[in-house]
């Protein structure tokens, strides 16, 4: 599985400053320092209506970029039994993520993200609340549960048959493009399925890359740390 990793920047903790860097795809990883952050593509340019990859493993702490490829796309939190419909309106209490729809010129020189922090091992399941996209099968689930019967397949089945596909409410996710310039944000936090637990933010916490490369990695604080402290002898 292609993957980012970022790193904790000298110049403000709970954000990222990224370098880049390029590798062939690979199962995600983490070492200490660092945290994992998993690609994902929503859409793709000749216009099929998928995230790929769309059944990813995603441990608490990791986060989860989803990269918009060119149409117009959402990334829209829900619960299993109700695939078209944003948690919120299932799940009391919970709030769930809304990347908001995302336009892109199919002549775009950059790619729009919506970046999320995984804070949950639960299942999170996931739809694209664009016109009839969720109903013709653009759904994905973040660690889905092998032992389960509430597989991605029977998630997808089940928004075959919705009557209706809605929007979520817009939560403060990370935001930015790849390609020519980033933008920092917060990232926000899924709901659990079970209604358990309710959506938050964290402020600050990573910050979009410049690079449509499939990996970016950024040096440790401390080694930053030490060469600010060597310019300013």
């Amino acid at each position: 599985m292609q993957f980012l990793t970022f790193a904790l920047s000298a110049l403000s903790i709970g954000s990222a400053l990224a370098t880049t860097t390029s590798s062939a795809p690979s199962s995600a990883s983490t070492s200490t320092g660092q945290v994992v952050v998993h690609a994902v593509k929503v859409g793709s340019a000749n216009g099929s209506l998928t995230y790929s990859p769309n059944n990813i493993k995603a441990a608490v702490g990791d986060m989860v970029q989803f990269q918009f490829a060119p149409n117009n796309h959402t990334v829209t939190q829900s619960t299993f039994a109700q695939p078209c419909q944003p948690i919120s309106l299932n799940s009391p209490g919970t709030t769930g993520f809304f990347s908001g729809f995302m336009p892109v010129a199919s002549t775009a020189t950059t790619t729009p993200t919506y970046t999320i922090m995984i804070n949950t091992t639960s299942a999170i399941w996931i739809y694209c609340s664009q016109g009839m996209h969720c109903q013709k099968g653009m759904v994905m689930v973040i660690n889905e549960v092998a032992s389960s019967n509430k597989t991605l397949a029977a998630f997808k089945a089940l928004a075959a048959q919705a009557t209706a596909n809605l929007p979520g409410t817009a939560t403060s996710g990370s935001s930015g493009t790849s390609g020519t310039s980033g933008t920092s944000g917060s990232s926000s936090t899924p709901g659990s399925d079970s209604g358990s637990a309710s959506s938050t933010t964290s402020a600050g916490s990573a910050k979009s890359t410049t690079s449509g490369s499939s990996v970016v990695r950024a040096s440790l604080m401390g080694g930053v740390v030490a060469m600010f402290a060597v310019l300013l002898l």
